[in-house]
């Protein structure tokens, strides 16, 4: 019997592939996924509940309701997983994460809710041996979980002074995986999921992920095009 497998959609990467027109994407990649595309609540609330009220960009979160109507994309009920237990190992993660680099004795506030809860729910599926792994543009949180070193490097040339860390804290947090909104096109380019055919396709969208929130270099992209 295969394992079990979803992927974790941060606000960023849905938003990232909205504003690009690339919402189909996520149809025709689930479509060849044997397993859950899932967000949690309060992803929901940031890509379709809050700005369903705001005129703005009412239009941008009914099409992505409509990927959740159509069980594209998940809650993680779906799996057996209450919001509950995913607000409480949220609120643990949240202070721990905001809690581990520090200059003398006042905290630097690293990450947010919404991506926080991405590694709540990735926990928690790990524990009901659904393999994950999380979709997220944001350089900060995969820098804490993939290169802490980097990312301290980072702040003290930021804040130009010397920043200590937690290393207990650090060791936590090396256990989440990621993908990026530039993964996820370049996927869809390589098995044929775009609806554009033209010999720059894949430049054009790897760029413009880039340009619309994606944290990846133009070194990455010409490495990612030379694949």
């Amino acid at each position: 019997m295969a394992k079990e497998k979803a992927i974790i959609f941060d606000a960023g990467t849905i938003i990232t592939l909205s504003m690009n027109g690339l919402l189909d994407v996520f149809r025709e990649l689930k479509k060849q996924f044997n397993g859950k595309f899932l967000i949690t609540e309060d992803v929901e609330y940031e890509i379709i509940k809050r700005p369903l009220k705001i005129k703005k960009f009412e239009l941008g979160a009914l099409r992505i309701k409509q990927l959740l109507d159509e069980k594209v994309l998940e809650l993680p009920s779906s799996v057996g997983i209450k919001d509950s237990i995913i607000q409480e190992k949220t609120h643990w993660l949240l202070d721990t994460a905001n809690k581990t680099f520090f200059v003398k004795e006042k905290y630097i506030h690293l990450i947010d809710r919404g991506e926080t809860s991405c590694l709540a729910l990735s926990e928690l599926l790990s524990k009901k041996g659904i393999e994950n792994v999380i979709s997220i543009d944001e350089r900060t949180t995969r820098m804490l979980c993939e290169k802490p070193e980097n990312l301290h490097k980072l702040l003290e040339t930021k804040l130009h002074t010397k920043i200590r860390f937690k290393k207990e804290n650090l060791a936590y947090f090396s256990k989440f995986r990621f993908i990026r909104s530039s993964e996820l096109v370049y996927i869809a380019y390589k098995k044929n999921l775009v609806n554009l055919k033209n010999e720059n396709v894949l430049d054009a969208l790897l760029y413009a992920v880039k340009y619309k929130g994606c944290s990846i270099s133009r070194n990455e992209i010409e490495e990612m095009k030379r694949l």
